[in-house]
């Protein structure tokens, strides 16, 4: 990438004069999250459906990343997520993180254009029983490589450019979701959404565990969703200055989360522009994969967007 796009992409992240090196959050990465939620909070259940604990889903983490390491995968590769159902889906992600490698939604996308994108070629079928490849493997794993903050964790095509997602984006956008709405340790949360979108990867694998919450189904006290839910999940932007309170506005280029109501999250701020959203902070992304995309995109320190 060009030293150019790179400075104007860091002056974006900005805000204030808050730098995102100088906002400290509790991990330095996806991988330390699950492994420093497992420290503290072990024998805590995080599933209720399936009575799984932090350590049994850690374990269950450590395993994956041996699997995936004898399917080939190395650290810093990206490979492609398949919808495996809950929880297998989350698990295989954090295998992914475990290992050092980065995570690709990339559902709607021919795989023949992922050739350049994927160094690893490997698709897992969306049929494979996650549970019963890794019951053999062992439940301690060393990675090779341990991740950076700034390094890339996520590659997303809910737009067509591609949105190239660091461990700290992701950590710091469910950060400021949390502070937003409050949430407690232990709460019961549930969301039913498909591996297609960063919103998938902040609200329904993130999020509960960074906040201590549990996931279940049966008898939730918060839900993520459409209009019937805690609170309602919307894409149209444009229409921000009249969401209510209890509606998170989504934008993949910010992470996921930008408002709750009409109010941007912890580190974030947006002004409307006509037909355009200039969005600064910490959640914004690390750029497009096209680099004419970002040359036309950042400018006057921000990211303008289309809405």
């Amino acid at each position: 990438m060009d030293l150019d796009i790179k400075s104007r992409i860091y002056q974006a992240q900005c805000i204030g004069n808050v730098e995102p090196i100088e906002y400290m959050i509790p991990y330095p990465s996806m991988r330390s999250l699950i492994e420093g939620q497992n420290i503290k909070y072990a024998e805590q259940i995080i599933i209720k459906d399936r009575n799984i604990t932090n350590q049994t889903f850690y374990n269950y983490v450590q395993q994956t990343s041996h699997w995936l390491e004898t399917l080939g995968l190395e650290p810093k590769e990206r490979m492609i997520i398949p919808d495996l159902g809950y929880p297998q889906t989350e698990i295989l992600l954090y295998g992914i993180w475990n290992l050092g490698a980065i995570g690709v939604l990339a559902a709607d996308v021919d795989k023949k254009d992922l050739n350049s994108i994927c160094r690893f070629k490997l698709n897992i079928d969306t049929e494979t029983n996650l549970f019963e490849k890794i019951k053999d493997q062992p439940i301690e794993y060393k990675p090779k490589y341990k991740p950076l903050l700034d390094d890339e964790a996520l590659l997303s095509f809910e737009q067509e450019d591609g949105i190239r997602l660091s461990h700290y984006n992701l950590l710091v956008n469910t950060n400021g979701i949390q502070k937003a709405i409050g949430l407690k340790s232990r709460t019961k949360i549930f969301c039913d959404l498909k591996p297609r979108s960063a919103t998938w990867v902040i609200f329904q694998a993130i999020l509960p565990i960074y906040c201590g919450c549990i996931f279940d189904h049966s008898n939730p006290e918060v839900t993520f969703g459409n209009s019937k839910n805690s609170f309602n999940l919307r894409a149209d932007i444009k229409n921000i200055a009249e969401f209510a309170k209890d509606d998170i506005g989504l934008c993949p280029e910010n992470t996921a989360a930008i408002s709750i109501g009409n109010e941007p999250i912890h580190l974030t701020s947006y002004s409307l522009e006509k037909t355009k959203m200039m969005i600064k902070g910490h959640s914004v992304m690390m750029g497009y994969l096209n680099e004419l995309k970002n040359e036309s995109s950042y400018y006057k320190e921000g990211l303008h967007i289309s809405i």
